[in-house]
């Protein structure tokens, strides 16, 4: 049997990273979803909360790891599994005089200290009712017991306001299953996601020190003007790194609508933050670069959806990118850029239109990501016509239909200029977080 009083002791000692970590790994075992961040913050929280008591260690490891009230049964029987010891019941299987195994015995959540019934004191003309003579006079160790509980509870009120967010149901839960009032909320986390755009190598020059490349003429004559015309130091050119342009052309189309409000939020800090441009298409495209650049993102949003008159309409896929190569690409807008495409596929051009502007759009590119929310439904197949013939030039193919997919999706555009697509070919699986890169497309041919 384990000894549970000594349990606290152990943890205390433990090293809190290894705690988490081995909590976590269990918990997704089990089938709760944990992540290497929440093992990171469980971490943190061990620190302000050290686990003396396992009072404590249960909620902070609970407001840390769970995120809705369906999780619970899961959590409480791994914890229970992890730190109470619970015995294999096929030990003793069909032995009624066995003992319960360890943690399988009823509990009762603890009451915070401001919700128990307190009894006035009482007065002079009063006497307490006298202690039946069965009754156990309490002992130190009671005394100790109510003094951790009372300290429990007041460290579960301090970890509460530590960890807890309201935010954490929103991070994996599908824009089309948020409510209003939370679709609003998210709205706000989306616009402060930052987008790190990978460099290039610019045609402009800067003065280098550093030997190896073009010797700066200019620059090392104005040098040595200074030193009465002996050069004492040669200064070359090196090429100034520059930051690739990014490109959003976001479907808001009908079927795209559960999710249009809060991916135009996305484009919206986009074109603050990392200087994107944005565009919209249904029947035909319209850039919202200008609109979305307004100081109050209300008015921004309100400006971009008037407009466009085929809000929530028909898809023309192949036509809107057609219209963007025509207008914007071979202008220099798409030439060594990034561009995403937000859109499910769902499209009344011949699929043979898509990908022949497609591969115009692969010529200029340096990388195409495609963001499709139904990727991340159960048995997802790439079967319609549009989104068939689109995803071999796509080099990366995501979901994106949550706020941790788009976490991903910042991760991808980070990482789409520094090298060159590798991996395994475009999935059909069904994890949201994960992304596809294309193999069978090299090197772009895009600066």
């Amino acid at each position: 049997m384990v000894d549970r009083a000594a349990l606290p002791v152990r943890a205390a000692l433990a090293d809190r990273a290894a705690l988490a970590a081995g909590l976590t790994t269990a918990l997704r075992r089990a089938g709760l979803p944990t992540s290497p961040d929440r093992a990171a913050r469980l971490a943190e929280a061990l620190g302000q909360v050290p686990p003396i008591a396992r009072g404590p260690l249960y909620w902070t490891c609970r407001i840390v790891l769970v995120s809705a009230r369906t999780q619970l049964p899961v959590f409480d029987a791994v914890f229970s599994a992890v730190f109470d010891g619970v015995l294999d019941p096929a030990d003793s299987r069909g032995d009624p005089a066995a003992p319960p195994a360890v943690g399988a015995e009823a509990r009762t959540r603890p009451t915070p200290p401001d919700a128990r019934p307190s009894a006035p004191p009482p007065t002079d003309a009063e006497s307490p009712e006298p202690r039946p003579a069965a009754s156990v006079p309490p002992t130190d160790d009671d005394a100790d017991d109510d003094a951790d509980d009372d300290g429990a509870d007041a460290t579960e009120r301090d970890t509460l306001l530590m960890v807890a967010s309201p935010d954490e149901r929103l991070h994996t839960t599908s824009f089309a299953e948020l409510l209003p009032g939370e679709l609003e909320q998210l709205r706000h986390l989306v616009r402060r996601l930052v987008l790190r755009l990978p460099t290039r190598r610019s045609r402009r020059t800067r003065p280098s020190r550093r030997a190896g490349g073009r010797l700066s003429i200019r620059h090392t004559v104005r040098a040595a003007q200074r030193t009465g015309g002996d050069s004492t130091r040669l200064i070359y050119a090196a090429r100034r790194p520059t930051p690739r342009r990014l490109v959003f052309l976001c479907d808001v189309s009908g079927s795209m609508e559960p999710y249009t409000r809060v991916y135009l939020s996305l484009l919206q800090g986009a074109v603050a933050t990392a200087r994107a441009e944005a565009f919209v298409f249904s029947t035909r495209l319209t850039r919202v670069t200008r609109m979305l650049a307004a100081p109050q993102p209300d008015l921004a949003l309100a400006a971009a959806a008037a407009s466009t008159s085929d809000w929530a309409g028909g898809t023309r896929l192949a036509g809107s990118i057609r219209l963007f190569i025509d207008n914007f690409g071979r202008r220099g807008l798409a030439r060594g850029a990034i561009v995403v495409i937000v859109s499910d596929g769902w499209a009344t051009d011949d699929p043979a239109l898509v990908a022949a502007q497609m591969a115009r759009l692969r010529r200029l590119a340096c990388r195409i990501i495609w963001v499709n929310p139904r990727k991340a439904a159960t048995g997802y197949q790439p079967l319609v016509g549009g989104m068939q013939a689109a995803l071999p030039f796509c080099d990366a193919f995501v979901s994106g239909h949550s706020y941790a997919a788009l976490h991903e999706l910042a991760a991808v555009i980070s990482t789409a200029g520094t090298a060159p697509s590798t991996g395994t070919a475009p999935s059909t699986g069904t994890a949201p977080s994960t992304h596809t890169t294309n193999p069978h497309l090299g090197e772009s041919h895009a600066t």
